[in-house]
């Protein structure tokens, strides 16, 4: 039976998370969902889901002070098994991060986290509740999902990419604001599924029958 793994590497409240992916695995016949730290089950999970909540820095060192759980995810990643990071779990596939202090990400997706600096100096940071998709470009893990689908965020910093072609999403917050990245079998929220009601639910659903 397939398993998805959402990786706990104390760097966020999985509860939710795993409730949403339970009841979307059921929906679409997608198999286990098992929360785990252990590298093993990384190793033997058929896609994994990285999440994270709170600073770069902090989520980047709690997730190397696992030993081998960055290994067993990157491992998994380069033989193709789909991969969905959620808010700072995005934000590591970056090269840079710029939260705090120059901490160095993933680079699965070439660019950098900075903060959000509105045009409006009305507009708060924090950037804070739902706000509308925007769809760049295509993708299988999108499908039903349309520009104007809400999207709920929590967050200070956004992941600039590189490459226009690795933005598949964006919102505007007085500028564009990134909101999905992805390439190859690599797929990034900036906004949290699990708390984005239908269009979070068919987002995971999607990704729980992706075939990269």
């Amino acid at each position: 039976m397939p398993l998805t793994v959402l990786v706990d590497y104390d760097s966020g409240n999985l509860h939710s998370a795993e409730k949403a992916f339970q009841r979307m695995a059921a929906e679409v016949g997608a198999g286990d969902i098992l929360v785990s730290s252990a590298p093993d089950d990384v190793a033997r999970a058929d896609r994994i889901v990285l999440p994270g909540d709170g600073a770069f820095p902090a989520c980047r060192r709690a997730l190397g002070s696992f030993g081998g759980l960055f290994e067993a995810i990157s491992d998994g990643v380069a033989a193709g098994k789909p991969f969905l990071g959620i808010c700072v779990g995005m934000q590591m596939l970056a090269t840079w991060g710029r939260e705090y202090e120059d901490t160095r990400g993933f680079d699965w997706i070439g660019g950098e986290v900075t903060r959000i600096t509105p045009a409006d100096p009305a507009l708060k940071v924090p950037h804070m509740g739902w706000n509308d998709l925007v769809i760049d470009h295509p993708h299988p893990v999108l499908a039903g999902i349309s520009t104007g689908d809400h999207a709920y965020f929590v967050h200070s910093y956004h992941f600039r990419v590189a490459d226009p072609a690795h933005l598949l999403a964006h919102v505007d917050y007085a500028g564009p604001i990134t909101a999905i990245v992805g390439r190859d079998n690599i797929i990034g929220t900036q906004f949290h599924p699990e708390k984005s009601q239908a269009t979070g639910l068919r987002l995971i659903a999607n990704f729980l029958r992706w075939k990269p």
